[in-house]
């Protein structure tokens, strides 16, 4: 069993996926309108519990369980390809899960629980027999939760040192969560037939390509509308017509991304999700200002 090059243990962990978390953690940590000054120490190392910890454990612990759809669908990988031999992945996924861990009960209780859910989620969508991956809807929300909510909530109780965040933080945090479930469906439709083969039921897999790009739309606008309303309801109009402004041109995006959605998957899953991501910011923005929110 040799042991595999550093290289190669970054590309297992897809530092490209690490981002997600990352920004919703920065969301998170904005949205309370507290002084980053005051507690970088602990902002730094939830920005690295968010991404290269949690969301790395996830991505190597899929990589391993995934290894027989990824011999059909992506062999270049690290481990169908044969750069990665033995049980190397599993193990490391679970070292790393332990040092996240150790790293969740630095920053408190609150982000200590947060960052059980989120590895508890990692671990059920790859592993058998429960591998909520095989269902779209069950896998799709997984990944949300953990990389939208849970990151969010996460650098919010970071910033109250430990405590629960704010109603209006929670309400945008599960928001956006739903709509990352439509964003990570985006990711779907480049191994439709590998899928299909291996008993994996993505939604582009289950309801084809057409059908699942609609749901994916769906799920990324309707929860932006309803953050609309609740920033123009939270006197922040705005935040709130910043926000309606992207949403439209994610709209625009969608339209052309529907009229062929296999093939223009990859670039609406990066201008999309990008104007998807600032209207988070803003409207992470808009609530750190209102008054009760933690500080």
């Amino acid at each position: 069993m040799a042991r595999p090059t550093l290289s190669t243990v970054i590309e297992l962990s897809k530092p490209v996926t690490w981002f997600p978390p990352i920004w919703a953690f920065g969301c998170g940590v904005v949205s309370t309108g507290g002084l980053v000054e005051a507690k970088w120490p602990q902002v730094v190392a939830g920005a690295l519990l968010a991404g290269p910890l949690v969301c790395a454990t996830s991505q190597i612990a899929n990589e391993w369980f995934d290894r027989e759809v990824d011999a059909i669908n992506e062999p270049h990988r690290p481990i169908p390809s044969g750069r990665v031999t033995g049980r190397w992945p599993v193990n490391l996924a679970i070292m790393w899960s332990m040092v996240s861990l150790i790293v969740a009960i630095y920053l408190g209780p609150v982000v200590a629980w947060a960052t059980i859910a989120a590895l508890v989620l990692a671990w059920l969508y790859s592993a058998p027999p429960v591998r909520l991956k095989r269902n779209g809807w069950l896998g799709n929300s997984a990944c949300a939760l953990s990389y939208e909510g849970i990151a969010w909530f996460t650098g919010a109780a970071v910033m109250t040192a430990g405590g629960w965040p704010s109603g209006q933080t929670i309400a945008l945090a599960a928001l956006y969560s739903v709509g990352a479930h439509g964003i990570m469906t985006l990711n779907d439709f480049k191994s439709i037939d590998g899928d299909r083969r291996m008993g994996i039921g993505s939604l582009p897999a289950q309801y084809g390509a057409e059908n699942a790009a609609v749901l994916a739309c769906i799920f990324m606008a309707l929860p932006q509308v309803i953050v609309i309303a609740l920033l123009m309801s939270w006197s922040r109009p705005d935040h709130a017509l910043i926000v309606a402004g992207l949403l439209g041109l994610q709209i625009l995006l969608m339209r052309h991304f529907l009229k062929n959605p296999i093939e223009r998957a990859v670039l609406f899953s990066a201008l999309g999700v990008s104007l998807y991501c600032a209207g988070m910011l803003t409207s992470a923005l808009a609530i750190s200002t209102l008054t009760g929110t933690p500080a």
